[in-house]
């Protein structure tokens, strides 16, 4: 594998403008087809098989007037006013309302008495001529300035509602930018020249840019999380610049040590690069698994990242040796400093020491290491999943203000409605029986209201409104859903964004066992072929498991219990969004698999060459210790740049994912790893012989050596080349 990872970097970098203006055109090529024909972004939650998907595919084949999409327009004056003293305004603004695309019908608060009992507080139904994942942002901000009336007169005028909640657009912070030129200082610090520090940013932004129109163009053929743009541009963003700061170390390393530039070019290609080829194909893998929990926004996200980091590695594999290529030499302008950076001995490095020392006493480091990873990991024992709603956006978003104006006059429960629908052909409840079902339904302590029922044209399917008495995301509504789907007959099933959500948490929980059992199955598999050994995947799965963990306790902390919520800014705790367990699980595993097979391979090339596992495990860390730190530092920059977002859940994603980096780039790689590979010995690269012929036959981050003379020699020629290491 290294050997065709070698051809394609020589084949690139014999060609540099050719294959500059390849990427050129792409770029533009896919950016272009992507204004042309992508489609909107739209959030797919219904869990297949769930009773609410029952419901949903019976509206839309029988009904299909009661499953159109619906908003509310939300008005409100002052305490000690009344909304009917401002009803010409609120007549004008629904008239407005009327008058805008996709609106079929707007219902007057006044008429049909959606005004709360204090007079204040009014909303008006908005129904769409298509579902509430259809409406597109567009729409909603047409509907928004209709109000104008309104607002011109004193009102308060919100939009609310789900079609308002599941189609807001994402609100950014422009801390992004920040944690990108954040990143580039890093690079600037780790290689000491500017030129080598903006060529990773540069492979990112090209990667990203790809990967963006390329996901525009996936909402063609199918349907696209409104996440997947955010999450995607994150995790390419980190593995864009890691993936070509790798390679730039290894190219800098190599002509540090005296190699022209072509051949140290062909050599790091050869090595690093297989390296990202392994990484990137985990990231890939681990993603794209999102598509067996069969959940849609959920498949979405993974295919729209796995793109992301696909253009990611062949930009470094291709577009960056073509750039070095043109560079040569001048890829050490604007040296900080007036004076080239002196190499050290291995043996003066950090890392070097180290390594060394937890090698002659590895139980106590395994132990510490361990239960610190234990310690943060125990706040997820007690992790609680759940859909957010519109009440736990930035209140600086109109649908978080109308869900608290709504609440506030009607009480929680109104934006949380249910449908029971029931299928009149078939056994139980029948048009004769729904009155008493309705005060059946009414009679539960959580239900506050049931709406009067409607019947479809040809009288075979009908809808009953009900609105329970607690908010979206609390759990006595799930409770109360549970109650009132054992109070009613087969025939009806209930749904509602309330109840999609909810069996969406459910599915996910059951799923999730699977998809993790596959990912460490597909990740020990591959680690095994790649490093020939048994111990090694088998402590890499364990490893990542426990900086996993971490990872999901501190959100735990942060979120769900509300630890340093004043620092992340949020205004309260939250429930941790059902579907990060398993989006976490998926990224996080893949990016850990990421630094393992940076450090092993470089680890397992050392071990080639001398036979000495102490000294392998020393040299690997001191020829990657910088780079891998450098790399997790970039990356939790980006990351944390996303903190800073006023939505609650890019927060919750970008701060798990950084906590994750963090302790893997520390705990993991500096102490885990060298501990049990100290322990383990020469165990580490044991492979029975019956499954060593079976297995194919690939490799990571090795060049072509001749034998060593001696496990030991300090003659041996890997010895003699990396007895200086750069910085």
């Amino acid at each position: 594998m290294n050997q065709l990872v070698r051809r394609v970097g020589d084949a690139s970098a014999r060609r540099p403008r050719l294959t500059i203006a390849v990427w050129g055109l792409l770029t533009a090529i896919v950016l272009a087809l992507a204004g042309t024909l992508g489609g909107p972004f739209v959030d797919d939650l219904v869990a297949p098989g769930s009773q609410s998907e029952k419901a949903v595919e019976l509206l839309e084949e029988r009904f299909p007037d009661a499953s159109r999409g619906s908003a509310m327009a939300v008005f409100a004056v002052p305490a000690g006013q009344r909304l009917e003293q401002h009803r010409p305004a609120v007549d004008a603004a629904v008239a407005r309302i009327a008058d805008r695309a996709h609106v079929t019908a707007v219902a007057d608060p006044f008429t049909t008495g959606a005004v709360s009992p204090d007079g204040r507080i009014g909303y008006a139904v908005i129904t769409f001529d298509r579902s509430a994942a259809e409406v597109d942002p567009q729409t909603l901000a047409a509907i928004v300035d209709a109000m104008g009336p309104a607002r011109d007169a004193g009102v308060v005028a919100e939009l609310g509602g789900d079609a308002a909640f599941i189609n807001a657009e994402t609100q950014t912070s422009g801390a992004e930018l920040a944690g990108l030129l954040a990143a580039l200082v890093v690079l600037v610090v780790a290689f000491g020249t500017v030129v080598a520090a903006l060529v990773p940013v540069l492979l990112a932004l090209v990667a990203v840019a790809t990967g963006m129109g390329a996901i525009v163009l996936l909402t063609g053929v199918m349907d696209v999380s409104t996440a997947a743009p955010t999450i995607a541009a994150m995790i390419g963003l980190g593995v864009g610049i890691d993936y070509a700061l790798f390679i730039v170390a290894r190219y800098r390393e190599n002509r540090a040590a005296g190699q022209e530039n072509r051949l140290a070019l062909s050599d790091a290609m050869g090595s690093s690069g297989t390296a990202v080829l392994f990484a990137g194909g985990t990231v890939v893998v681990a993603m794209a698994a999102l598509t067996l929990t069969g959940v849609g926004f959920l498949a979405s996200i993974g295919l729209g990242t796995s793109l992301v980091v696909l253009f990611a590695v062949a930009t470094a594999l291709t577009l960056l040796p073509a750039l070095l290529s043109l560079l040569g030499e001048r890829i050490d302008a604007g040296r900080l400093g007036r004076r080239r950076r002196a190499t050290r001995p291995v043996q003066d490095t950090v890392w070097w020491r180290f390594a060394h020392r937890v090698s002659r006493r590895p139980w106590p480091y395994l132990a510490v290491a361990a239960t610190a990873l234990l310690v943060l990991a125990a706040p997820a024992l007690q992790m609680q999943t759940g859909f957010p709603d519109a009440g736990d956006d930035s209140t600086g978003t109109t649908h978080r203000r109308a869900y608290d104006l709504l609440a506030a006059g009607f009480g929680p429960g109104v934006n949380a409605p249910l449908l029971l629908v029931a299928d009149l052909r078939a056994p139980g409840v029948d048009l004769e029986t729904i009155p008493e079902l309705s005060r059946r339904v009414a009679a539960d302590p959580g239900i506050a209201t049931v709406g009067e029922p409607r019947i479809s044209p040809a009288g075979d399917t009908a809808v009953l409104p009900v609105l329970p008495t607690t908010a979206p995301s609390d759990a006595a509504t799930a409770d109360t859903l549970a109650r009132v789907r054992d109070l009613v007959p087969g025939n009806v099933a209930v749904s509602g964004l309330t109840a999609v959500t909810d069996d969406l948490t459910r599915q996910l929980a059951d799923t999730l066992p699977i998809f993790v059992t596959v990912i460490l199955a597909a990740s020990f598999l591959l680690l095994m072929v790649v490093f020939r050994s048994i111990a090694v995947p088998l402590k890499a799965v364990t490893v990542n498991l426990l900086s996993i963990g971490g990872a999901y306790g501190v959100v735990v902390a942060v979120f769900q219990w509300g630890w340093f919520s004043d620092l992340f800014r949020l205004d309260g705790t939250y429930l941790i969004v059902s579907p990060m367990p398993t989006i976490f699980f998926a990224v996080l595993f893949g990016l850990s698999i990421d630094y393992e097979v940076f450090l092993l391979s470089r680890i397992r090339e050392e071990y080639d060459a001398t036979g000495d596992n102490t000294r392998s495990v020393a040299r690997g860390m001191a020829g990657t210790g910088r780079v891998i730190t450098s790399a997790a530092l970039i990356m939790t920059v980006v990351f944390l740049s996303f903190v800073a977002s006023p939505s609650p859940l890019t927060k919750m994603m970008g701060l798990g994912l950084a906590a994750a980096i963090v302790l893997d780039a520390t705990i993991v790689r500096m102490v885990l790893v060298p501990a049990t590979m100290a322990l383990l010995g020469n165990a580490n690269w044991w492979l029975p012989r019956w499954l060593d012929r079976r297995l194919p036959h690939v490799s990571a981050d090795r060049v072509d050596l001749p034998p060593p003379p001696g496990p030991s020699s300090p003659d041996s020629p890997v010895a003699a080349a990396s007895m200086h290491v750069p910085g």
